[in-house]
């Protein structure tokens, strides 16, 4: 079983009871390029697979309920998050958009989701229902010949439900965060047998969490500019906690903290 814990930017939910358009067509200059990449952290199940069938993005100035939507991705697509972890990531769209101003964009999800746990496997419901979108509130601009990237970090353990009927409900909790503008930070994490499990770090008013991998390598990905105290938590009491701080990460960068030997008690 894993542990996990995150961040933040509250997705909110959003009916789709309009239709969406092709990708616009640049009217004054070249198009620009927009990638969306999905990440994961660690999550207290053994599987969460999502199934998602659209990937939108919405123009500035447009009414947010019927206004112009512009599919960048439509196929359809399942996804196990608990393995987009330390670094790993899918893109969910890749496309030309016209130049200009984009405040959201909308994950299309389907009724095949599930997570597996110690009970089995149980399908995902979203209370709003399954014809309904995933809106992530953030506002960027496409600039002619130019490539904007965004980093979606779907925090798992805030997002799933576990319900007293038994069921499941899906509340997505997922961080936008800008490619461009961001840093990481790796290590390896050793001795092995100290079961280096949980590596964390405070990014403004979220937590952003990995686990370390069979190596003891780790990486936390998606962090602003900045220094940042990154928190090691062994899976064994015989080990002691331990923290290294003020690591600065750059824009664009990985900041590789090489070997870390954590202490026994």
């Amino acid at each position: 079983m894993k542990i996990r814990a995150i961040q933040i930017i509250f997705a909110t939910f959003l009916i789709v009871s309009c239709s969406s358009n092709d990708n616009p067509v640049a009217t004054d200059g070249n198009p620009g390029r927009l990638i969306v990449r999905l990440s994961d952290s660690p999550a207290s199940f053994d599987s969460v697979v999502v199934c998602i069938s659209r990937v939108e993005v919405h123009v500035s100035g447009t009414d947010t309920t019927s206004g112009s939507w512009f599919v960048i991705n439509d196929s359809l697509r399942h996804f196990d998050l608990l393995e987009l972890m330390n670094g790993a990531s899918v893109v969910l769209g890749d496309t030309s958009l016209a130049p200009g101003n984009y405040t959201q964009i909308r994950l299309i999800v389907t009724d095949s989701s599930y997570v597996i746990d110690n009970d089995g496997k149980h399908y995902l419901t979203i209370p709003s229902g399954y014809q309904t979108g995933i809106k992530l509130n953030h506002s960027f601009s496409i600039e002619s010949d130019n490539i904007y990237e965004l980093l979606l970090d779907f925090n798992v353990e805030k997002s799933i439900l576990k319900t007293g009927n038994g069921q499941y409900k899906l509340k997505p909790v997922i961080r936008v965060v800008p490619v461009v503008i961001s840093g990481s930070i790796s290590g390896q994490i050793l001795p092995l047998e100290a079961l280096p499990g949980v590596v964390s770090t405070i990014a403004g008013a979220d937590t952003v969490t990995t686990y370390v991998d069979d190596v003891g390598y780790f990486k936390l990905v998606g962090l602003l500019e900045g220094f940042y105290n990154v928190n090691i938590l062994p899976d064994t009491t015989v080990y002691k906690d331990s923290t290294i701080t003020n690591v600065q990460v750059m824009q664009n960068q990985n900041t590789d903290l090489g070997t870390i030997t954590i202490q026994p008690k």
